[in-house]
C-alpha cells in the first residue's frame, strides 16, 4: 500500500519528542485506518483522531494518509502529540471558588452558579470555569478543554461533569453521543402550558441573527422532553430532560412552542409578567439532576442540586405549592 505524503502535513518539530510510534498489529488487517486508530488508542475519541489525521499529525510508513485507507498489519504508525487548542493555551489558572459536588481520579461534578462562563471566549478570557478548573486540578491542562465535556450557558445554574483524564473524557463524550447521560432541568416558562410532551425539532444557527440559535429545517437533530410540574401565576414550572445537547436547546425549544423561559434576554419577550418577572435577571433554568455511568468503575451514579436562592424566591413569590423550591429526590451516588 502506497501512503503518499501531502504537502504541508509536516509534524511540528516542537512536539516530535512526544510522538508515539507503534506497529499496526495483524488483528487490525482489513480495517480502515480510522477504525484501527480507534482500537489502538481508545483513550481518544474518533473525532479527535480524525482531526489529527487531517492535520497530518498521524503518519503511516512515513506519509500522511486519509481515514478511509485500509491497513493490513505490519505498517508503522507515528502519532505526534497535538498542541492544545488556542483557547486552551489562552486560559490561565485562576483561584476561583468552585462548588465541587463529587470528585475522584476520573471525574469531578461541579455545581455551577449563574453568571459563571464555562469556557473562555471573545470578551471572556478570564474568570471562567476553565480558569477555575486549571487552578483546582493543574493536571487538567493535559486534557482538551480542561476536561469540560458539556456546557451550561453563562446564566444557567446547576450540574456539569468534568473529565480528569483523556480516557474518562472520551468515555463520557461517547455516553453523551449515545444519549445515556441523564440531564434534567427545572425551567419556569411564560404562559399556561397545559400538558407534558416532547419537542423534536432540529436546531441550527439563526439564518439572520447569527448570535442566536433557532429551529431550522436541516439543522442538527434535537429532542427535549418536558413534564408540567405546576401552573403558577402567568407561568408554568416544568422539568425538561435533554436527549440531545444542542446550544441553547431548552431555551430555543420552549420559545418555539410559544412558552419561552422567564428572564431569557435572547429568546423571551421583552416585557411580560410585570415587575416580578422583569426583576429576575437571568433565564429561569437550573440543571438539577445529572446521571451517568462512571467511566472507570462502570457504576451508575447520580447527583442532585437544590434550586438556587434567586430561582427559589421567584417561585415562592409566585405561590409555588412546594414552598420556595420543588422537592428533590434523595441523593444517590
Amino acid at each position: 500500500m502506497n501512503y503518499s505524503h501531502r504537502p504541508g502535513a509536516e509534524f511540528n518539530s516542537g512536539v516530535d519528542a512526544a510522538s508515539v510510534r507503534v506497529t499496526i498489529p495483524s488483528h487490525c488487517a482489513g480495517l480502515r485506518l480510522d477504525q484501527a486508530l480507534a482500537r489502538l488508542f481508545p483513550e481518544h475519541s474518533r473525532s479527535r483522531l480524525q482531526g489529527w489525521l487531517r492535520e497530518g499529525r498521524i503518519r503511516v510508513n512515513g506519509g500522511a494518509c486519509e481515514a478511509r485507507v485500509k491497513v493490513w498489519g505490519g505498517e508503522w504508525l507515528e502519532m505526534a502529540a497535538a498542541p492544545a487548542d488556542p483557547g486552551d493555551l489562552a486560559a490561565a489558572a485562576e483561584d476561583i471558588a468552585l462548588a465541587v459536588v463529587f470528585e475522584d481520579e476520573a471525574l469531578a461534578v461541579i455545581d455551577k452558579p449563574a453568571g459563571l462562563v464555562v469556557h473562555p471566549g471573545s470578551g471572556n478570557r478570564s474568570g471562567t470555569l476553565m480558569n477555575a478548573l486549571l487552578h483546582h486540578a493543574p493536571r487538567l491542562a493535559a486534557v482538551p478543554r480542561a476536561g469540560i465535556v458539556h456546557r451550561l450557558d453563562k446564566d444557567t445554574s446547576g450540574l456539569l461533569v468534568v473529565a480528569k483524564t483523556l480516557a474518562a473524557q472520551t468515555n463520557l463524550i461517547r455516553q453523551l453521543q449515545a444519549r445515556s447521560v441523564a440531564r434534567h432541568y427545572w425551567a419556569l416558562v411564560h404562559g399556561a402550558l397545559e400538558r407534558s410532551g416532547e419537542i423534536d425539532a432540529p436546531i441550527a444557527r439563526h439564518p439572520v441573527q447569527r448570535t442566536k440559535m433557532a429551529v431550522v429545517d436541516g439543522g442538527r437533530a434535537a429532542l427535549t422532553r418536558y413534564t408540567v410540574l405546576e401552573k403558577l401565576a402567568a407561568a408554568t414550572l416544568v422539568e425538561c430532560r435533554l436527549a440531545t445537547g444542542r446550544t441553547h436547546q431548552i431555551r430555543v425549544h420552549m420559545a418555539h412552542i410559544g412558552h419561552p423561559l422567564v428572564g431569557d434576554p435572547v429568546y423571551g419577550p421583552r416585557r411580560a409578567g410585570g415587575a416580578l418577572f422583569a426583576g429576575f435577571g437571568r433565564q429561569a433554568l437550573h440543571a438539577f439532576r445529572l446521571g451517568l455511568i462512571h467511566p472507570e468503575s462502570g457504576a451508575a451514579m447520580e447527583w442532585f442540586s437544590p434550586l438556587p436562592e434567586d430561582f427559589g424566591a421567584l417561585l415562592a413569590a409566585l405561590g409555588c405549592k412546594d414552598g420556595e423550591r420543588p422537592r428533590l429526590p434523595l441523593q444517590r451516588m
